[in-house]
């Protein structure tokens, strides 16, 4: 697998609350593993949030008793959010802290990946595609007939979400599985890259980079040349066809 993955703090944020995690090797049962997650919550709890999330998801990964891709996915980001919301109970700063959290891993070609708030997954082949949906305001807004989709992107509820990890006890999972064509690249980001980039332009940067590093580097300029009016963070991973496993 080819990937990399980056955040930027962005023009007008005062701290990076975005926090990403890519790796290939293997940790616990999966092969290889994708995060984003996009902070929140007033001073610093924000970027605690996104980070203490990811790094929670991973130790539990590396002890968990499933075997199951979409099991594991459901189950770890259901531990995560309560461990994240007893420490938020330690500490007053803390205190109503979230984040969002997109979790991603490929086996056998099939992509496996669970969703938690607005940050995205796409992929992109001959075309881009978002395969997570929004837990949002305005994404239900779409679905129920309300607004437009071309107007979501300019609605005045665009940043408020439906659902975040370590904002209820009980937190609603979305877990998927895709089989991945040949070529295919696996794009995730939070907001500060969705809300600053056409999807086209996504497109085309990622398709006529040299490598995956130029592309996310591309994408985050992009985003900043745009506005940078929130945080930025992008993982970008093509797997290779010789890395098929065996589930």
């Amino acid at each position: 697998m080819k990937y990399y993955a980056m955040t930027d703090i962005g023009r007008k944020r005062e701290v990076n609350q975005d926090y990403v995690f890519a790796t290939d090797s293997p940790i616990g049962p999966f092969p290889n593993l994708l995060i984003v997650a996009d902070g929140m919550g007033g001073h610093k709890a924000g970027d605690f949030a996104s980070k203490f999330t990811v790094e929670t998801f991973i130790k539990e990964l590396e002890k968990t008793p499933l075997d199951k891709p979409k099991e594991i996915l459901k189950n770890i980001t259901e531990i995560a959010n309560k461990k994240l919301i007893q420490v938020a109970g330690t500490d007053v700063k803390l205190d109503g802290m979230g984040t969002t959290l997109v979790v991603a891993t490929v086996l056998a070609n099939t992509l496996y990946f669970s969703n938690v708030g607005d940050s995205r997954l796409y992929v992109i082949g001959d075309k881009i595609r978002q395969l997570s949906k929004d837990h949002s305001v305005v994404e239900e807004l779409v679905r129920l007939g309300g607004i437009k989709a071309e107007d979501a992107k300019n609605h005045p509820d665009k940043n408020k979400i439906t659902r975040a990890i370590g904002v209820t006890d009980d937190v609603e999972v979305d877990v998927y599985e895709y089989r991945l064509k040949r070529g295919e690249y696996i794009l995730m980001c939070t907001d500060g890259l969705s809300n600053m980039v056409e999807d086209e332009d996504v497109f085309d940067i990622v398709k006529c980079s040299r490598d995956v590093v130029e592309a996310v580097e591309m994408l985050i300029d992009r985003a900043n040349e745009n506005g940078g009016g929130d945080n930025i963070g992008v993982v970008l991973a093509k797997p290779l066809q010789e890395e098929v496993r065996v589930w």
